[in-house]
This record gives structure tokens, C-alpha cells and sequence, in this order.
């Protein structure tokens, strides 16, 4: 019977000291989650873009698919050499292949039938330019619409803009946005009387790519301007130090 008392005061004991173990580390926990400054650290930098992309189509239509074909053959020589012409270099310009659709007018008789009239062949063609030399596509690209009052016809979109050097960019905007996260953490452990103790957590925030002066607005899954040449990218990362 002694023996069995001696058992169940261990066990009794064992259990007590277990349950402060944990509710000393609960409340050690506790106090610690409830010491931390959290802070947005924020970096941002204007850049230029080193890479221009540029596409434009032109097309021909014309009842006999020999002659539409032979049309926009001459188109596409004409194209090509206005571009190398303005300084585009030959293996920076892409021709797409052929798009060629059958169109017709829909139409109803007197009776309501409905019936279709074959209007002929059009034929597509799309160019398109990636090059490091903006300056000249970018040209180009204004003054391509001088081969409209050549017979082509021809509709041409806006450059984009990118940046090569995209995620290093990216890399040292982390590495600043963290330490500015840090700063402005210490600066409050500071003021507060108080240090500033490890990083618990930190989690990064969008990555966003605005045109310079454009009042563009940030988006929430992230912006990606390719429109402006002058661009600014931004980062946050939000922390939490312990305060101690």
C-alpha cells in the first residue's frame, strides 16, 4: 500500500510540474507575441527599359487568292524595307505566317431565305520587331504609317517597354526594403525605452512596376507597366521584431 502512495505522489507530482511547464511556456509565448513592432519597410527605384517589342499588320483582300497573295507579298517587302531602312536590323524583324479567312455578306431573299455571297480572299500578315535600339523602333513605329499612302494597309500597336535585368532589380529592392523595415523598427524600440530584439516574421509584399509621373495606381495582385520607357518599381516587406 506504501508503495502504491510513493507511485501515485510521483505521478501527482510529475503532473504538476508538467502542467506549469506548459503554462509558463504558454504565457512566455503570449508575452513575446505581445512585445513585437510591426513594420512595412518600402523600397522603390526609377529605371529605364532596355528592351522595346513593336507589331503591326497589314492586309490584302482581293477575289482570286493568287492576286491577294502576290499583294501582300509586295506589302511585306515594302514593310521590310522601310524598316531597315530606319535602322531596324534584318534579324530583328519577324514576319508571322500568312492569315487567310473566305469572307462573305449574309443576305435574304424576298421570302426570307437566308443565303451567303462570297466577297472574296483577305489575307493577313502580322511583323513584329524586339530589339535593344528603342530610339530607332521607336521611330519607326510613329512613321510607319507612311506606307498607308503606298497602297498598304497596315495597322500598327503601341511599343512595350521591358527590362532585362528584371529580377535583380527585384533582389535589391528586397535587400533594401528589409532594411528599411529594420530601421524603422528600431527607431519605435528606441523611442519606446525599449530594444529591438530578433525577426519572427516577415512576409513580402507586391511587386509593382508604374510608369514615372504617371500617377499610375498600384494593383493588388501587382502592376507591370510595359507602356512608359521611364519606369519605377516598388516592394514593401511587412515584419515583426520582439521588443525587448
Amino acid at each position: 500500500m506504501k508503495n502504491s502512495n510513493i507511485v501515485i505522489s510521483l505521478i501527482a507530482a510529475f503532473a504538476i510540474i508538467s502542467f506549469a511547464w506548459i503554462f509558463g511556456s504558454a504565457y512566455k509565448f503570449k508575452y513575446n507575441n505581445s512585445n513585437t513592432i510591426n513594420v512595412t519597410g518600402n523600397a522603390k527605384k526609377d529605371f529605364e527599359s532596355d528592351i522595346v517589342k513593336w507589331s503591326a499588320s497589314f492586309s490584302r483582300k482581293s477575289m482570286d487568292l493568287s492576286s491577294a497573295s502576290e499583294q501582300l507579298r509586295k506589302d511585306r517587302d515594302l514593310v521590310k524595307n522601310f524598316l531597315v531602312q530606319r535602322g531596324i536590323q534584318e534579324k530583328e524583324i519577324l514576319f508571322n505566317a500568312v492569315n487567310i479567312n473566305r469572307e462573305f455578306n449574309y443576305n435574304r431573299d424576298s421570302d426570307g431565305n437566308s443565303y451567303n455571297t462570297f466577297t472574296g480572299y483577305n489575307l493577313s500578315q502580322q511583323v513584329s520587331i524586339e530589339s535593344k535600339d528603342l530610339d530607332k523602333v521607336d521611330n519607326a513605329s510613329r512613321e510607319i504609317s507612311g506606307l498607308i499612302s503606298q497602297g498598304v494597309e497596315l495597322s500598327s500597336n503601341a511599343p512595350s517597354y521591358y527590362f532585362s535585368g528584371l529580377e535583380d532589380l527585384k533582389l535589391e529592392l528586397i535587400s533594401q526594403a528589409s532594411e528599411n523595415a529594420k530601421l524603422r523598427a528600431n527607431n519605435i524600440a528606441t523611442e519606446s525605452g525599449s530594444s529591438l530584439g530578433n525577426l519572427v516574421k516577415a512576409d513580402l509584399g507586391i511587386f509593382q512596376i508604374t510608369g514615372q509621373n504617371d500617377n499610375e495606381e498600384y494593383s493588388y495582385g501587382g502592376a507591370f507597366n510595359t507602356t512608359s520607357r521611364s519606369k519605377t518599381a516598388n516592394i514593401t516587406v511587412k515584419t515583426s521584431y520582439l521588443a525587448r
